[in-house]
């Protein structure tokens, strides 16, 4: 079992920069891996980005060259570093955990999920 809370979220102007984390509990965290999600009021949830056990990552091209997700699995945490915002970027956040051993970009593909952190982000 696996347990995620995400931080980090909160109102910022287009251009500016956030930085979302999500902590994990469990000792088997380093195994997973993690991805970020987001949901824009009356819009599907879709996938962001993602990363592996080992760091490799990767991204929707709608973020692609402005988020990068990180990891560091002492810590049991996942980062998702947010620059360029975007008032489109706006939307609840999620980190989930999957236990597949390669990256997956659908969200029933991942087993656990976060209770989301909102985003908002001001033109």
């Amino acid at each position: 079992q696996v347990q995620l809370v995400e931080s980090g979220g909160g109102l910022v102007q287009a251009g500016g920069s956030l930085r979302l984390s999500c902590a994990a509990s469990g000792r088997t965290f380093s195994r997973y891996a993690m991805g970020w999600f987001r949901q824009a009021p009356g819009k599907e949830r879709e996938f962001v980005g993602a990363i592996r056990w080992n760091g490799n990552t990767y991204y929707a091209d709608s973020v692609k060259g402005r988020f990068t997700i990180s990891r560091d699995n002492a810590k049991n945490t996942v980062y998702l570093q947010m620059n360029s915002l975007k008032p489109e970027d706006t939307a609840v956040y999620y980190c989930a955990a999957s236990s597949r051993p390669v990256i997956v970009t659908r969200s029933y593909e991942y087993d656990y999920w976060g209770q989301g952190t909102q985003v908002t982000v001001s033109s």
